[in-house]
């Protein structure tokens, strides 16, 4: 009968191997699930905060895009000022006023489009007419166009050259 406790003894220490290892390895599960969970929550802190500062950032594209309209009128406006009042000073308090919307443009990221003597580029430029002039290069801005950080606004309505009409016809091309 000595043997048997021995025997026991030694079935109840590979029992509580045998348990300790399968703790382990529930252990060894709940730490790799812990560790994908917070790297989970890292990434969605992150994900979240980027969601934030474009949300921001695009906001105020909508408030600028809103805006705009109100710019080109003044714009337009200035062209029509008799020059005997070009050095009133309502004329040049309203010229003060038009630098500091275009300074608060800039300040957001948001210039204009270059666009006149520059070749026709259909996401930057919105073709209005065709006129005599180089081929595909803008001659003329009708409404100007605006970026806001490397995407754009509003684009600009252009003229945009088609070539001399009068040389196609002269060199034979049957052009009309």
């Amino acid at each position: 009968m000595a043997e048997e406790p021995v025997t026991q003894e030694n079935e109840n220490i590979e029992d509580l191997k045998e348990a300790l290892l399968e703790e382990k390895k529930k252990a060894a599960e709940y730490l790799a699930d812990a560790q994908r969970e917070r790297a989970d929550y890292q990434n969605l802190k992150k994900r979240t905060e980027q969601d934030k500062q474009e949300s921001l950032k695009w906001s105020n594209a909508e408030l600028i895009r809103s805006i705009l309209p109100a710019i080109d009128d003044m714009e337009r406006a200035f062209t029509m000022v008799d020059p005997q009042f070009n050095d009133s000073t309502w004329v040049e308090g309203f010229r003060i006023i038009q630098r500091q919307l275009q300074d608060a443009l800039r300040a957001h990221g948001c210039t204009e489009i270059e666009c006149v003597g520059k070749a026709f580029d259909p996401n930057l430029h919105e073709a209005v007419t065709y006129e005599d002039g180089e081929d595909g290069t803008v001659i003329s801005e009708h409404r100007k166009g605006y970026i806001m950080k490397d995407k754009v606004l509003r684009a600009s309505q252009v003229a945009v050259g088609r070539g001399n009409q009068e040389e196609d016809t002269a060199s034979g091309d049957g052009k009309q």
